[in-house]
């Protein structure tokens, strides 16, 4: 894990992993808890049976923004700011879902610092790029550039 203790530290850490975070499953009942919290009900995420019979993935798939969603809850394996008096989600560059993932699988994220961008003599904006593999896919299934703002 990754420990960022100043802004010249991030800045130092540019182009540098941080960290890959352990296996989370993603199962159906997240899946269908998240369909409830965003009223996203298509069937390719939560009817299990029509998916089995009718999706190219012959299952159900969790939301892209399920996906992105977790980001920043395993990404805390990977990386801590430390000494920031407060930290903010500043917003993302670019996301791409490049595979889906399917019900029953597992994840987990690798985050590299892509940039550190001084905003003021006390903070600084901080660009991670998270690649969200899927156990036993050669492909991942996002890739997000996360962007927070810090204050030293």
């Amino acid at each position: 894990m990754k420990v960022i203790r100043s802004i010249d530290d991030a800045i130092a850490a540019i182009g540098q992993e941080l960290g890959v975070s352990h296996w989370r499953p993603i199962d159906q009942a997240r899946i269908d808890k998240f369909a409830d919290v965003t009223e996203d009900h298509q069937w390719i995420h939560v009817d299990v049976d029509r998916a089995a019979a009718e999706s190219p993935y012959g299952t159900t798939i969790a939301h892209g923004f399920l996906t992105l969603s977790l980001i920043p809850g395993m990404s805390k394996d990977n990386y801590v700011v430390q000494n920031a008096k407060m930290g903010i989600n500043y917003g993302l560059n670019r996301v791409r879902f490049l595979a889906p993932v399917t019900a029953g699988s597992r994840i987990r994220v690798r985050s590299e610092l892509a940039d550190a961008t001084r905003v003021g003599q006390d903070t600084v904006n901080l660009t991670v790029r998270h690649t969200v593999e899927i156990d036993g896919s050669p492909k991942p299934a996002a890739v997000a550039d996360v962007i927070a703002r810090y204050l030293f």
